[in-house]
């Protein structure tokens, strides 16, 4: 049985990426650190794509658990074809708002975990027919963003990691794919602590659904495309950002953010 792995995979995008799975025949290997969430989704998953399901609560923030998550696939001779390196959260602030502790754990998350896992997995992946890797990054890669520095910095690395790593791999059977969503419908602003009424504003103007990204990702990286990045407007900021100098995209941004 061919199996995907998904962390981040209890709400949002990644539970919405699992059903876009789902509905393609593989079993699904499930990652997060709610064990109750992932209970729910594997009951529902498999009851509605008749697909086998497992999940393993962890908290991918340790800089363990990536191993723990290979061993664990490795124990139960999961074979894994699809990788889909989700997980990942942001803080809303200035710099010395946070601990230097709270800011490590978020890159560990971001960054450490996204590289780890690849790095366990890909000698698996390599010997399978065909093979893939989604790493979620997002529009915040193409700028800096004050009030969300280091979260998008996070995800510059994400983006930058990725496409080297494509062309490293460029002629074996593992294709990667860098997925930059833009606003999401999901409780990524209440996690970091959004409350400035101009980001709530923008969010809730240019939300995507968790299903269309999941959709739109699903698709491009089974295409083989390196990077994706879901619905129209997210493509024209995207545009934007090559063309507004930094200085004023990194005022715009400021502003949205409250900094």
């Amino acid at each position: 049985m061919q199996y995907a792995l998904i962390t981040g995979a209890s709400k949002g995008i990644g539970k919405a990426m699992a059903t876009e799975l789902a509905k393609k025949g593989y079993g699904l290997l499930l990652i997060a650190r709610s064990e109750q969430l992932l209970q729910q989704n594997s009951v529902e998953l498999s009851e509605q794509y008749q697909v086998p399901v497992h999940f393993f609560a962890i908290d991918l923030t340790e800089a363990t658990a990536p191993q723990a998550v290979f061993d664990w696939c490795s124990s139960h001779q999961f074979e894994v074809s699809v990788l889909i390196n989700n997980a990942g959260y942001g803080l809303n602030g200035a710099l010395l708002n946070y601990s230097l502790a709270q800011h490590l754990q978020m890159m560990q998350l971001n960054m450490n975990a996204v590289v780890a896992l690849c790095y366990l997995f890909l000698p698996e992946l390599k010997k399978q027919p065909a093979a893939f890797i989604g790493n979620i990054s997002s529009t915040a890669a193409y700028q800096s963003v004050p009030g969300l520095n280091i979260y998008a910095a996070s995800k510059t690395f994400v983006r930058s990691f990725s496409r080297g790593l494509a062309y490293e791999l460029r002629n074996t059977r593992v294709k990667i794919c860098c997925v930059c969503p833009g606003s999401t419908d999901t409780d990524f602003a209440q996690q970091a602590n959004i409350t400035h009424e101009k980001a709530i504003q923008m969010a809730t103007k240019f939300n995507m659904s968790p299903a269309d990204v999941a959709k739109a990702a699903i698709e491009g990286i089974f295409a083989g495309k390196k990077e994706v990045v879901p619905g129209a407007t997210n493509k024209i900021l995207k545009y934007l950002s090559n063309l507004i100098p930094n200085s004023i995209l990194e005022q715009s941004a400021a502003g949205i953010y409250g900094i």
